[in-house]
């Protein structure tokens, strides 16, 4: 900003009123969103305002900041939570009386009053809430404070004005608020005088469709009348599509009654004509118009535009325009080509937003291009779909990870519109990250597991000590090293095929014996139990530490207090403690690089914060008895042996059961020898990224010391490449932390999409079942069953107190949930597919499971009682 410009905005900040041409969108603090949005728009060529000015912030500020009994009020408000509703509804109104009795000072109705004297004394005028915390692009908080239409005199209008600054705090107001983290201190109310506009017909317009987030649909709502009653819903609207000057769609439902100005001031509702009812409420003209207005708007502000207007005679009016904060962020591609992004966090069982660094690492992993949008990663498959032979391989693909991207990439593939078939002599193949490259057969081996086990655990040693001689860029260029390597090891073809065996294996066993003995999903019975699984073995094996535990009370009751992580180094003075000790130690040294959400290495790691493990282990040993680990593991095993030989006696009594049976058996073999094998390479990720993170925690401490960042931590909000730049030439900005802190905040609250196009249109799938009771939710079937018990909804891990009646309910589970399965009999996941972890341990583990649930978290209540239909897909309240 040059000197004249600060001059100009410091003489404005002074000033109790000023005209809309007097302000601009950089005056927020002075003017609130609302009236800096309003003098923005009057600036812009084109589009018609109606006349105005607005009290600043700085009148408001005087009216309440010295008043003691107020401010009192305001700190009792500041220590309150959301679900506090009846204090909340108390301390408000009180606030809300005694600013309302605050008369307005002299000078400050004396500026209000020469801006007055510039319309007519019979012009009446709206009067509206303009909060400094409102229209940001980060949270609308539309509708939280109080507009008043057809406001005429001053005295009415100053008494309007002192009833703005008190909606501050209407219980809605403060609530939101208090959710989204404001200070009541510091948010500050300016309020907008504008001309009254008596329109025939007023509405909304969004230059992004609200519903599915395309931003090449514009949507518009219309009544007659006043917006207001619209916006409160108190009459049905018209809706117009219209997308690149053509109206796509229109609904034209009954408008019963609109709500108009009255002449003296006020407003009434009034009953419609039976013909004015059913009637357009603008002609397709208009509508055009309207989208031209939308477009111009959304270029000046450069987002996604949410705009209240309305009609008189034959000129449309901007009365306001604030940002769309609901859409999810587009995928950034730099090009004008249509693309299909399908959600990687949905796959990898993670749905969470990730830190720059966590991001930026996990992109090294992929053999595929990925791309960010809103702190999630997300792959485009849009090459794929251009070819039959693609298109029918990520369909396949997608059926076995998520059925819901497999249905939403269908229906859009179905619409025609956006993904044209190339010839496949034509088509450019793409690398798919969705689709696994086709795989040798493989021997069925034991042994190839446990070698490729073996191999993938030294060079997980030989890392930890070669990481060690690392340091400074050289360290970076030693991770992206590794990451070749680990690449490499990742994809061998003895690898891929080892997955894809058991995998195929599975698939097969399910069709064959639907086929040949109506028997339906066999393999889930058979996958209990198998070897070398390293993710349900850490859930066996923290039995085992309960065990351990289990004969000392002085320990149990000692971790029940515990709340500092350096407990074990105080369990040694118990009696017993030592041993505990050396078990949780042992567990760590194994699994210790495992946590919630373990994709993004800036997650708290066990190692790190090893109490997160205590409520499992006090949990184990509250509700096991010892030996609980082998007893568990030799049901599973025997359940398995038993399902086996009952399917090869069938199959034998068969015509050309010999045949039948042989080929089943050897099927079975695959399966149990390479099931365990497919959650080994998670592992190998994980235990490389932690061995990469302790080395970059050493740099961030050199950079805490050079006085480059606050914290260790902060060099989580840095992309790996940006760190590697910092730690060579010893030089940040550190807004680039305080603004990525802000956007990570941010990217917490969005609810990420499975598949979105480069349109921003978020396509959702349908599972395409019949012959499921009415009233029941329905998600994916990954592993048979059907049981009863208590819904516990969990959200946190280290929430979880579990009991064996309990059936969980969770958004999503990645390995680390593994300790949780033990104790429970059946789960519930909003996220997940056929083989993804939480199916492939439930299988393991014997556990009727119903995966992809939308809006489980939701729709089902901590402490219902539930059935879980593993078997069918489906769950029932019972």
């Amino acid at each position: 900003m040059n000197a004249e410009n600060k001059l100009s905005q410091a003489i404005k900040s002074h000033a109790y009123a000023l005209d809309f041409q007097d302000i601009d969108r950089s005056m927020l603090m002075i003017a609130g969103g609302k009236g800096a949005n309003l003098g923005e728009l009057s600036r812009i060529k084109e589009i018609q305002v109606p006349e105005g000015f607005c009290i600043t912030t700085k009148a408001y500020k005087k009216a309440t900041e010295n008043n003691l009994g107020l401010n009192r009020l305001l700190d009792e408000l500041m220590h309150l939570k959301a679900e506090e509703r009846e204090s909340i509804s108390r301390i408000s109104a009180k606030i809300r009386t005694a600013i309302e009795n605050t008369p307005i000072t002299e000078d400050i109705a004396e500026e209000i009053t020469n801006h007055l004297a510039k319309f007519d004394e019979k012009q009446a005028f709206a009067v509206r809430s303009s909060a400094t915390a409102e229209d940001l692009p980060s949270a609308s908080f539309a509708g939280q404070q109080d507009t008043y239409l057809n406001i005429i005199g001053k005295d009415a209008i100053l008494k309007h004005i002192s009833k703005c600054w008190a909606s501050l705090f209407t219980d809605r107001a403060v609530v939101y608020r208090i959710q989204n983290g404001f200070d009541h201190h510091k948010v500050y109310l300016a309020v907008v005088v504008q001309k009254m506009v008596f329109p025939q017909a007023a509405g909304i317009l969004f230059t992004a469709d609200p519903v599915t987030g395309n931003r090449k649909t514009v949507s518009i709502d219309a009544g007659f009348g006043l917006g207001e009653a619209m916006v409160s819903g108190l009459v049905n609207a018209d809706n117009y599509k219209v997308r690149t000057g053509e109206i796509i769609d229109k609904k034209i439902p009954a408008k019963k009654m609109a709500i108009y100005a009255l002449k003296d001031g006020g407003t009434k509702e009034q009953q419609l004509e039976p013909e004015m009812q059913t009637r357009q409420v603008l002609t397709d003209e208009q509508i055009l118009q309207l989208e031209h207005i939308g477009r111009k708007l959304e270029e000046h502000f450069g987002n996604p535009q949410d705009i209240e207007w309305c009609l008189a005679g034959d000129t449309f009016y901007i009365v306001q325009s604030r940002p769309i904060t609901t859409l999810y962020p587009v995928p950034e591609a730099n090009d004008h080509e249509n693309h299909v992004y399908i959600s990687v966090g949905h796959q990898q069982m993670m749905t969470d937003a990730m830190k720059p660094l966590g991001l930026s690492l996990w992109q090294l992993t992929a053999v595929r291009q990925m791309y960010k949008a809103g702190g999630r990663l997300f792959v485009d498959v849009a090459n794929s779909l251009a070819s039959a032979a693609g298109r029918e391989a990520l369909l396949n693909a997608m059926g076995q990870h998520d059925p819901l991207i497999k249905d939403a990439i269908m229906t859009l593939v179905q619409r025609g519109d956006f993904i044209k078939l190339i010839p496949d002599e034509e088509h450019v193949p793409a690398k798919s990250a969705t689709v696994m490259p086709p795989s040798a057969p493989i021997e069925n081996d034991p042994e190839i597991a446990a070698n490729l086990i073996r191999q993938s655990q030294a060079s997980i040693e030989a890392l930890k000590q070669n990481i060690q001689t690392q340091s400074g860029t050289d360290l970076f260029d030693f991770i992206l090293e590794d990451q070749q390597e680990l690449r490499k090891s990742l994809f061998t073809p003895q690898s891929m095929a080892a997955i894809m065996a058991s995998m195929n294996a599975s698939i097969w066993i399910n069709e064959k014996m639907k086929e040949w003995l109506g028997e339906t999903n066999a393999a889930d019975t058979l996958a209990q139990s198998v070897p070398n699984n390293i993710t349900s073995e850490m859930g066996l094996e923290l039995l085992d530490v309960a065990d351990v535990i289990r004969p000392y009370p002085e320990v149990i009751d000692y971790l029940q207090q515990a709340k500092e992580d350096n407990f074990l180094d105080e369990l040694v003075s118990f009696t017993g403690g030592e041993e505990s000790r050396d078990a949780i130690i042992s567990f760590l040294n194994k699994y210790g690089m495992r946590c919630a959400g373990e994709i993004d290495i800036t997650k708290i790691r066990w190692s790190e914060k090893p109490t997160i493990l205590l409520p499992m282990i006090l949990n184990n040993i509250k509700n096991f008895a010892p030996g609980e680990a082998a007893r568990k593991f030799e049901l599973g095993r025997h359940e398995a042996l038993r399902k086996e030989q009952e399917l090869l006696d069938k199959l034998n009594r068969l015509p050309d059961g010999k045949q039948k049976a042989e080929e089943t058996k050897q099927k079975i073999g695959l399966l149990r020898n390479f099931a365990g094998y497919r959650e080994y390479p998670k592992y190998g990720i994980v235990s490389r990224s932690f061995v990469y993170k302790q080395a970059l925690l050493k740099e961030a401490e050199k950079l805490v010391q050079a006085g480059l960042i606050h914290e260790k931590e902060d060099i989580y909000y840095l992309q790996f490449d940006e760190l590697r730049e910092v730690v060579r030439t010893g030089e940040l900005d550190y807004q680039i932390i305080s603004r990525r802190k802000d956007e990570h905040r941010l990217h917490e609250k969005l609810n990420p999409p499975r598949v979105i196009t480069s349109n921003g249109e978020i396509i959702v799938g349908r599972y395409q079942r019949e012959a499921i009771p009415a009233d029941a939710i329905i998600g994916l079937p990954v592993s048979a069953g059907i049981i009863e018990g208590r819904a516990r909804v969990i959200l946190n891990m280290e929430d979880a107190d579990l009991g064996d009646e309990d059936i969980l309910v969770t958004r999503f589970t990645d390995p680390s949930w593994t300790p949780l399965f033990v104790s429970i009999k059946g789960l519930i996941t909003e996220v997940g597919g056929l083989m993804t972890h939480g199916a492939v341990i439930a299988r393991e583990y014997g556990l009727p499971a119903v995966v992809g649930v939308e809006n489980a978290v939701n729709l089902i209540r901590d402490g219902q009682r539930i059935r879980v239909n593993g078997t069918d897909g489906y769950v029932e309240i019972l």
